[in-house]
């Protein structure tokens, strides 16, 4: 069975960094998209980057572009996700999430893109 779990959260001070971790379990990295997201309260979920299955092509949105880089890493099946200059705005839960059969690289931020997801791991920057 497919399986994503996160780790790496954390509190942070302004312009400090955090490295998070998606481990996939039930399957080759290299057979499937992944994607971060996140969702603070109040707000919608937030879709922040994504990556192909061989790593190839990559987005990011426009509030983490310059910041933030995913990575895949296929001898530990761990896809990265490094922060850089984290803002308070940056603050939420963030999730990885395996795309679906259907998936497609034009709308990779989109979360109908995705199937399984992780529980999440908690963002918390301070000023």
């Amino acid at each position: 069975q497919l399986k994503v779990v996160e780790s790496g959260g954390g509190s942070v001070q302004a312009g400090g960094s955090l490295k998070l971790a998606c481990v996939l379990s039930g399957g080759k990295l290299d057979s499937y998209p992944i994607g971060w997201f996140r969702q603070a309260p109040g707000k919608e979920s937030e879709g922040i980057s994504c990556i192909s299955l061989t790593g190839a092509n990559i987005d990011y949105s426009e509030s983490v572009r310059g910041r933030f880089t995913i990575s895949k890493d296929f001898a530990k099946n761990t896809v990265y996700l490094q922060m850089n200059n984290l803002q308070p705005e940056d603050t939420a839960l963030y999730r990885c999430a395996i795309g679906t059969p259907w998936f497609t690289t034009r709308v990779c931020l989109l979360r109908n893109q995705y199937g399984d997801w992780g529980q999440g791991t908690q963002v918390t920057v301070i000023s």
